[in-house]
C-alpha cells in the first residue's frame, strides 16, 4: 500500500496533447525548493496554471519487511509549467519556486515530455538518469513503445533505453528488450 496516494502529475491531462491556448503562452522549467514539487504542483492545481512534474514510482522494503511504494519526482526540482507571464508570477508566489528559467526551444521540450510520458505510461523499471550516459542511438521498433527514439546501453546484462529532455541534459532510462530494438 502506498505511504500516500499517487497525486496528478498533470494538469489539464491534456497539457502535452493541446497546443498553447494562447499566443503569449511559453513554457518555463520552474526549479523548487528542495523537496517541494508536488506542494508546488498543488498550489497550481487551484489557479488553473498548466504544468507537468513527471512523477516515478519507487518501492522500498521497511526494516519491519513491509513494501512501502513512494512516488518520487523524476527530475528532482523540477516542474515545468506553461502559460503567459501573469501565471508565471503566481506560480513564483506560491513561495515554492528558487527559480524560473524560461524554455527558448518549446516545441522540442513538448516532444521531450511527451517522450517521458510515453515511457512512465507503458514502460518498465523506469529510473532517472541525471547523466547523460554513453550509447548508440536506437528506435524501439515494435512493442507499447514503438517508434521512440533514444540511446541504448547494457547495463547489468539488461538493455536500456535512455530519453534526454535536452533542454535540461537530464532523462529517464527504462527497460527493453533487444529484440525490440533497432539500432541507428
Amino acid at each position: 500500500m502506498p505511504i500516500l496516494a499517487k497525486e496528478p502529475d498533470m494538469f489539464p491531462e491534456t497539457l502535452l496533447d493541446a497546443p498553447a491556448a494562447g499566443i503569449d503562452e511559453s513554457w518555463f522549467a520552474m526549479y523548487t525548493l528542495a523537496r517541494h514539487e508536488k506542494e508546488f504542483m498543488r498550489k497550481l492545481r487551484p489557479l488553473e496554471i498548466a504544468h507537468y512534474g513527471p512523477m516515478v514510482q519507487q518501492r522500498k522494503r521497511s526494516p519491519q519487511g513491509r513494501i512501502r511504494t513512494s512516488y518520487m519526482p523524476l527530475f528532482t526540482g523540477y516542474v515545468f509549467m506553461r502559460g503567459d507571464e501573469i501565471a508565471r508570477h503566481e506560480a513564483v508566489s506560491t513561495g515554492c519556486i528558487s527559480r524560473c528559467l524560461p524554455v527558448t526551444e518549446s516545441e522540442q521540450l513538448l516532444e521531450d515530455l511527451k517522450r517521458i510520458r510515453l515511457i512512465l505510461e507503458k514502460g518498465n523499471d523506469v529510473q532517472p538518469e541525471p547523466k547523460p550516459l554513453l550509447g548508440r542511438a536506437a528506435l524501439v521498433k515494435t512493442g507499447a513503445m514503438a517508434g521512440l527514439r533514444g540511446t541504448i546501453s547494457k547495463v547489468h546484462s539488461q538493455h536500456r533505453l535512455t530519453v534526454m529532455v535536452n533542454f535540461m541534459q537530464q532523462g529517464a532510462s527504462v527497460l527493453v528488450d533487444e529484440a525490440d530494438v533497432e539500432l541507428l
